[in-house]
């Protein structure tokens, strides 16, 4: 069963004209207001490379669980993970802004501020830099032996190479666990050094392997509606729903976890990060929009199996879902770098760019490989699989 896809000069084009809108949107940013412009290009970096992580953490699960009816789709999360490397540079480019980002990044306002000088051993930009180095250093070593050992499965068989595929997929559940977290912390909640929260990187921990999830499955959909994955049917569409019914109970558990604690303990201290998130002139909006895209659609709607089979249910709960990480992050990033509410054409531009040149990669990586791993142990078993 070997299938190879090429991409079409429609699907290249289309995903150059978006990362053109991107490149004016962000221009636009930062010549009206730096700041802003950093604060997009913050939020797109951590929402992509919380789709690469998290798909490559989705692809271990399968491949430690044994999992036989995601068999047949696992070169889609491979590629997802392709994007590492591009995000490593956008990072790095993001270096120069940190300024507008992180108060703790001046040595200033470190000098005049108690809570900053204690932890400047670990918030200063050097460290921070050292540390963003290894984090990308391991996600893309693991991610590249990962896709090395599924080619060297599909040309030589056997199950050496699945077995150990299946020990690197541990190493980087391990790895990838403490890492993303330690990013979150310093990428994310460093914005609001005064504050934190123990339950904060376990919850985007989790928001990244739901949405890589979410758009792991739309990529299939979509390729199927173009000829391929023939074999999709509504077992499968079943097993895609229940991976993201089950991860927006768990990312909604922690998000009411983390606010419920906070707000009723009204610490002043700790009810200071959602103050002005809930009261803030526009923020209200955003964060009760978070909790009901990302909790309560996918938990109403995907709950009956019928809904939850449904090709069409889904490729409506979807694209919600994928602008559900958006708003959760742009609450996360933009109080405590821009202040004001300002989602506009510089904020969604910017994404349409980001996105685009995601999908760009993602397309260049799976037409670098056959389509399905025609080796896999478990590949008949995904093509014949019924619930």
């Amino acid at each position: 069963m070997e299938e190879k896809i090429k991409l079409s000069g429609v699907f290249v084009a289309g995903t150059l004209v978006m990362i053109a809108v991107g490149i004016a949107a962000l221009l636009a940013g930062f010549l009206q207001d730096p700041g802003r412009g950093w604060a997009n290009v913050l939020l797109n970096n951590v929402y992509f490379v919380s789709l690469s992580v998290g798909a490559l953490l989705f692809l271990s699960i399968q491949r430690v669980t044994h999992s036989g009816w995601s068999a047949g789709f696992l070169r889609v999360p491979e590629a997802m993970g392709g994007f590492l490397p591009v995000a490593a540079l956008l990072f790095l480019l993001m270096i120069p802004g940190a300024g507008s980002l992180y108060h703790w990044s001046h040595a200033d306002a470190v000098a005049h501020d108690p809570l900053l000088a204690h932890k400047a051993p670990f918030l200063n930009l050097p460290f921070w830099i050292i540390r963003m180095g290894v984090y990308f250093g391991l996600w893309i070593l693991l991610a590249v032996l990962l896709r090395r050992i599924s080619l060297k499965e599909d040309r030589e068989g056997g199950l050496g190479p699945f077995r150990r595929g299946e020990l690197l997929a541990r190493i980087f559940i391990f790895v990838v666990i403490i890492t993303f977290s330690l990013a979150m912390i310093d990428w994310v909640m460093s914005i609001d050094a005064h504050w934190y929260s123990t339950i904060f990187a376990v919850k985007n921990f989790v928001a990244a392997f739901h949405h890589a999830s979410i758009v792991i499955a739309f990529i299939v959909m979509l390729m199927n509606r173009r000829g391929h994955f023939p074999f999709l049917n509504k077992s499968h569409l079943a097993d895609f729903s229940r991976y993201i019914f089950m991860l927006c109970i768990i990312w909604g558990y922690f998000w009411f976890a983390e606010f419920m604690l906070i707000w009723y303990g009204n610490i002043p201290e700790e009810t200071a990060y959602f103050i002005p998130r809930i009261r803030g002139e526009g923020w209200g909006l955003f964060f009760y929009a978070n909790i009901a895209v990302n909790w309560f659609l996918p938990f109403v709607l995907l709950m009956p199996l019928a809904l939850a089979r449904n090709k069409t249910v889904l490729k409506i709960v979807i694209p919600f879902l994928i602008a559900g990480q958006f708003i959760d992050l742009y609450i996360q990033i933009f109080p405590g770098t821009v202040g004001t509410q300002v989602l506009g054409f510089q904020e969604i531009g910017t994404f349409i760019g980001y996105a685009g040149l995601f999908m760009l990669v993602t397309g260049y990586m799976l037409s670098r490989a056959n389509l399905y791993p025609v080796n896999h142990p478990f590949l008949e078993e995904s093509r014949a699989h019924h619930t």
